[in-house]
């Protein structure tokens, strides 16, 4: 017959709760976990305001810049049609 073993087994455990509970519970352990989740914290609003920072900027160019790029082509557009015309009216070129 095979052995059962009560509680749960080695894999389902954490690193934590293989060694003793005057470890596990000192400090040194304790300031460890709250340095890690204030260092998780951090990095998650970091992550958050670049995401907002990066949405501003697209957001910005999409408003300022690209209507200037289109009127450019529409002036660049009227520029040739202003020739085709002066070409087939026999005027000089400008």
């Amino acid at each position: 017959m095979s052995s059962k073993r009560s509680g749960p087994s080695s894999a389902d455990t954490g690193i934590l709760s293989r060694v003793p509970s005057s470890v596990s519970q000192s400090p040194i352990v304790y300031r460890g976990k709250k340095v890690a989740a204030d260092t998780a914290f951090v990095a998650k609003k970091l992550l958050k305001s670049t995401g907002k920072a990066a949405w501003i900027v697209g957001t910005t160019f999409l408003v300022l810049v690209v209507p200037l790029i289109i009127e450019m082509d529409r002036e660049q557009q009227f520029n040739e049609l202003e020739l085709q015309q002066a070409s087939l009216l026999g005027g000089a070129p400008k």
